[in-house]
């Protein structure tokens, strides 16, 4: 099992890291809040991080601005090798990278190289993706005339993201804002701060290869400055959002404010709903790794149980067993054998307790789990199901914790009611073998979530699933990070007469 200190000399992190880089450059700001990254297994100290200052980040964004004039004109073969070469780097150090996100994240070590993988993933999708961006030619009702769209580079494109897919998602934002000829100033949770540090020195590296530092940035600052800054920024034209529906509402309301663009991917209170003809072998092994995987932090882990009572008893046979292999798994994310690790930090271990009290003042039956593991390391909790009479409050409140509420339902049509009555969903599922039911889960009268699957958990997922929903699909993704211009050109001789 690798060692932290290992890990993170590999990957030229020190114990004292600088919170900005502009340019490939890391800015040296000792006045700025210093940020301890800890160990969530143990909560001992990794490294520290001196945050940016206001005149750090304005650095970062003034040479992201600089890069951007001359990134814009480059052609997309050379913005597609810059993310290519980035792909190659990226998988040679692969392995500490996964070991990293585990260590800093508290994911499962095959979970978290599987993030990598999934990097990995998108900056091959990006890379072709570059040659793929057109516009279309438009009809005309005028001789000689043509009338036609283009896409142009947005500009600085800034990209906050959450802990619990500290680089994937910085990869489904950044990489295709480069090759749409933007430049990027990401902005990583508090919480992984060194994920990002990491993957900073590494595009460093790519990037002075290709003459092409400043095209991808870094800001690490303060949490309380980041509305002041990222968000009320005229100079940047689009915020990309991953994080809770509580902070995307305030990041949508200061870029409408200033008429900029928001892209966000929200967390979700998501739901699987088991009918009454579901394989439930199938259903039990799907639910189990959405609910359990990440220790159920993840955005798209499933929260919501929804079961038909003719299979509900048979079903939760099936899970109580699984979450009881389940909890001899805990431990180290680093170790062999562990399927589950701790909590990112200790506030997600009081929501969790806070949240398994009062689902039980709601009327709510404990089956499995609902207490800490102290004697695992401080953040370690059990994964829970909890069965409730209906969807209380509680059920209603996303948690980021493995906590599976399970209601039960007659109908389909109530089903489909219970998922959508809750709002923030944005991955639903269902199990069924019926071709009906199925289509209309998914159809215009179905279930309302972002991302809807048959037969599959909400957190199985590809790269070009995760582009979808809100953040379109994986074919015109790019058009959020560009403007749309509409050209027209007479060629007539005459002037145009209305």
């Amino acid at each position: 099992m690798p060692t932290a200190q290992s890990i993170l000399q590999h990957l030229g992190i020190r114990e004292t890291n600088y919170g900005a880089c502009a340019g490939g450059d890391w800015i040296h700001e000792q006045e700025g809040v210093v940020l301890v990254s800890v160990n969530p297994a143990t909560n001992l100290p990794l490294a520290r991080v001196i945050q940016a200052t206001p005149a750090g980040y304005d650095a970062v964004v003034r040479r992201a601005q600089v890069t951007f004039l001359e990134w814009r004109e480059r052609s997309a073969q050379k913005r597609s090798a810059l993310v290519r070469d980035l792909s190659a780097v990226l998988r040679e150090h692969q392995e500490p990278l996964g070991d990293l996100i585990a260590l800093e994240v508290g994911k499962v070590r095959a979970e978290a190289h599987a993030e990598v993988q999934a990097l990995l993933s998108i900056c091959d999708l990006a890379a072709e993706l570059a040659h793929r961006i057109h516009g279309a030619t438009l009809p005309t009702d005028h001789p000689h005339h043509r009338l036609f769209e283009q896409w142009h580079p947005l500009g600085v494109v800034g990209v906050i993201t959450a802990f619990d897919l500290p680089l994937a998602m910085w990869g489904w934002h950044a990489l295709i804002a480069a090759v749409c000829g933007d430049t990027v100033v990401w902005n990583p949770s508090p919480l992984v701060p060194l994920c990002a540090i990491a993957v900073q020195h590494i595009c460093n590296r790519v990037a002075a290869d290709h003459d092409a530092l400043g095209v991808l940035n870094l800001f690490i600052g303060a949490e309380e400055n980041i509305d002041k800054a990222m968000l009320t920024d005229p100079r940047l034209p689009l915020i990309c959002f991953a994080g809770s529906p509580q902070v995307g509402k305030r990041v949508a309301q200061h870029t409408g404010e200033r008429l900029a663009r928001a892209l966000l991917t929200l967390s979700g209170n998501n739901a699987i709903v088991v009918h009454e003809d579901a394989d439930l072998d199938l259903a039990s092994r799907a639910i189990t790794a959405a609910a359990i995987a990440s220790a159920g932090q993840r955005f798209n882990s499933a929260r919501r149980l929804i079961a038909h009572h003719r299979v509900k008893s048979a079903l939760l046979e099936r899970l109580l067993r699984a979450y009881a292999d389940a909890h001899a798994c805990l431990g180290d994310p680093l170790a062999e054998g562990t399927r589950v690790g701790p909590l990112a930090a200790p506030r997600h271990v009081e929501g969790f307790l806070a949240a398994v009290a009062q689902a039980k003042a709601e009327g709510g039956k404990v089956l499995i789990g609902g207490k800490i593991r102290s004697e695992l390391g401080p953040n370690f909790v059990e994964p829970t199901i909890i069965e409730m009479p209906w969807q209380t409050p509680v059920v209603r409140r996303e948690v980021a914790a493995p906590i599976l509420y399970v209601v039960e339902y007659d109908t389909l049509d109530r089903a489909i009611a219970l998922v959508n009555e809750v709002p923030g969903g944005f991955s639903a599922a269902i199990f069924t073998n019926s071709l009906s039911v199925s289509e209309r889960f998914i159809g215009s009268s179905g279930c309302e979530s972002s991302i809807a699957r048959v037969n599959l958990g909400t957190s199985d997922s590809e790269v070009s699933h995760l582009l979808a929903g809100e953040l379109g699909s994986a074919g015109d993704a790019w058009k959020h990070y560009m403007r749309r211009q509409t050209c027209a050109i007479n060629s007539s001789g005459a002037p145009m007469h209305m």
